[in-house]
C-alpha cells in the first residue's frame, strides 16, 4: 500500500489551471532526468487539455521529446482513426504537434488481432522497452502514470466486479462484456510500476468519487491503485472533497 508520506493533494482554481500546471509538472520531471524517460498516459477529456498545454509551445519548445517515450494504460479496440480511440485523442492533441520520433510512441494494437492477441502483444512491449520480465519496485516500468476516475469508481479499464482486478501476473488484459466495446488494459501489476503515479479529476461530478477514494473505499477500483513512488491527487476545485487541501 502506498505510504500516506508518498501521497500528495494539489487542488486547482479550475480545470485550465490543472492542465497548464499539471503539464509544467510533467516537463520538470522530464527535464530533471537524465536518461530515457517513460510516461503512461491516460484518455478522457481532462487529459486532453493537458496534453494540448504539453504541445503549447511555452512547454513544448523546453520539452525534451526525443528522450521520451509514450504509452497508454488503457484503449479501447476501435481502429486508431476512430473518434472513441483514445491513441487517436493524443494524437490529435499532443503527437502529431510535437517533435516526437516515431519510435518512441507505444501505441496499443487493435487492427488485425483479437483483444486477446492484443493484450499480449502490447505486454510483450512494455517487457521489451523495460528489458524485464520482471516488476520490481527499484526499477519502475512508467516515470509517470497519468489516470482518471470514473464515477463507478474505475480507472483506466478496470471496471468494478472484473476478473482483470484480480490479475496478478499480466501486465496487459483485454476487458470484454465490462461495455460495449472490448477494451485493452494494463493491470494492477503494469500501473503500480511508477515512480510518480496521478489521478486528474475535474468537474463537481467527480466530487463524490474522489472523496470516496481518498478515503480508502477498497469497493472502486482506483483506490486499489498503490505506485512503488509517488502518488498525486491533482484535482480542480470543484472536484476537491471537503477538508481537502
Amino acid at each position: 500500500m502506498t505510504d500516506v508520506a508518498s501521497v500528495e493533494h494539489r487542488t486547482f482554481e479550475n480545470a485550465e489551471t490543472l492542465a497548464h500546471d499539471v503539464a509544467e509538472w510533467l516537463c520538470a520531471l522530464v527535464l530533471a532526468s537524465d536518461r530515457e524517460f517513460a510516461v503512461c498516459l491516460s484518455g478522457g477529456s481532462t487529459p486532453r487539455r493537458l496534453y494540448e498545454c504539453l504541445a503549447d509551445p511555452a512547454i513544448a519548445s523546453r520539452f525534451p521529446w526525443k528522450r521520451a517515450h509514450w504509452f497508454w494504460g488503457d484503449e479501447r479496440f476501435v481502429p486508431h482513426d476512430d473518434p472513441d480511440s483514445n491513441y487517436l485523442m493524443a494524437r490529435e492533441a499532443l503527437l502529431s504537434r510535437v517533435p516526437i520520433p516515431p519510435e518512441n510512441i507505444h501505441a496499443i494494437p487493435t487492427v488485425g488481432l483479437s483483444p486477446v492477441e492484443a493484450a499480449v502483444a502490447y505486454e510483450a512491449t512494455l517487457k521489451r522497452f523495460h528489458q524485464s520480465h520482471i516488476l520490481a519496485s527499484t526499477r519502475p516500468l512508467f516515470d509517470v502514470t497519468l489516470l482518471g476516475i470514473g464515477e463507478d469508481g474505475h480507472t483506466a479499464s478496470l471496471f468494478p466486479e472484473q476478473p482483470a482486478l484480480q490479475e496478478k501476473r499480466r501486465w496487459v488484459v483485454a476487458v470484454i462484456g465490462a461495455k460495449s466495446e472490448a477494451r485493452i488494459t494494463l493491470t494492477y501489476s503494469a500501473l503500480n510500476s511508477s515512480r510518480d503515479l496521478a489521478f486528474l479529476a475535474t468537474g463537481e461530478e467527480k466530487r463524490d468519487v474522489v472523496a470516496r477514494a481518498q478515503a480508502g473505499d477498497r469497493m472502486l477500483p482506483a483506490t486499489n491503485v498503490h505506485p512503488a513512488g509517488k502518488l498525486h491527487w491533482f484535482t480542480d476545485r470543484a472536484a476537491t472533497p471537503a477538508g481537502t487541501h
